[in-house]
């Protein structure tokens, strides 16, 4: 007999499944190999115990969405953790964290950490990141001795029934984050290499964690990664704030470069557009 259920942690080549609020250790058959197939956390799976108690991965069921790095599956929503300083914010990766999500149909909530550390000249500056950010995605700030615990509430509120994974460049907070969501957790936190200005990993293993009934997973850190399965032609629909005025453009298609009579490059002269925003979808 075979059971459905979802991978809540995988670590070396072991996956505990869950099924309702059970959880079964399992591993994958030889034939996922032959297929250049390996299951990941959150993916749906048919499994069998067998007569020893061995559990057996038969089927991993059709992905919505996957992202590479870190391995996850049918995700629903992506907590983006942002370090204002310690490491120093960096628009480029943000900008390329959420082309990612988009391109995954995954829906980015922004968490921007440490605010507390900016001084009035770096807040002014940041704030101006913030509101326009705000204007398109979900945003939350956090300045430790002000109103954390508030926007943790106000942050909780905003997940709901979803299969959530906390991502972001090392060292930005992501597991002072859970840890401040489900105290007892105790998940190690990372310090920050002087040399790199970069958190040391932490979190060595990809586990779902039921926050609040919310299953939210902690996962690798990371400060660079590919962008895969994107063209230059699907590369300005990633941006929620291009396609806003792309309608306005003298030509359909229009990739927001050299095209004349261009409505996205007209608004980032009028300031519409945050002009580094719009440098980065250049580099990339």
């Amino acid at each position: 007999m075979t059971t459905k259920g979802r991978i809540k942690q995988s670590l070396s080549g072991y996956y505990d499944v869950l099924v309702e609020d059970k959880e079964y250790r399992t591993r994958a058959r030889g034939n996922f190999r032959k297929k250049k197939m390996t299951p990941v956390v959150g993916d749906w799976v048919d499994f069998k115990i067998d007569d020893n108690g061995d559990g057996y991965i038969l089927k991993i069921y059709p992905r919505k969405n996957q992202l590479v790095r870190p391995p996850i599956a049918n995700i629903d929503t992506a907590i983006v953790v942002s370090a204002c300083v310690e490491p120093d914010f960096s628009p480029n990766l943000l900008d390329r964290q959420l082309v990612m999500l988009e391109s995954n149909n995954v829906r980015p909530v922004l968490f921007f950490s440490k605010a507390d550390l900016l001084n009035q000249e770096q807040r002014e500056k940041f704030e101006s990141y913030f509101n326009y950010y705000s204007k398109y995605y979900s945003c939350y700030i956090s300045f430790e001795n002000e109103n954390r615990q508030n926007v943790l509430n106000n942050l909780m509120c905003d997940l709901t029934n979803e299969i959530v994974v906390v991502m972001g460049q090392t060292g930005a907070g992501k597991s002072t984050l859970l840890n401040d969501l489900k105290p007892d957790l105790n998940l190690e936190t990372g310090k920050i290499s002087k040399a790199l200005s970069r958190g040391k990993h932490t979190t060595r293993k990809v586990t779902l964690l039921d926050i609040n009934g919310v299953m939210i997973a902690d996962t690798p850190g990371f400060s660079s990664f590919e962008l895969l399965n994107i063209t230059k032609d699907t590369l300005p629909l990633m941006y929620p704030d291009f396609v806003k005025y792309q309608d306005n453009c003298k030509f359909r298609g229009c990739l927001h470069l050299k095209e004349p009579k261009c409505a996205v490059k007209d608004a980032v002269n009028k300031g519409e557009i945050l002009e580094n925003r719009y440098i980065n979808y250049v580099q990339f």
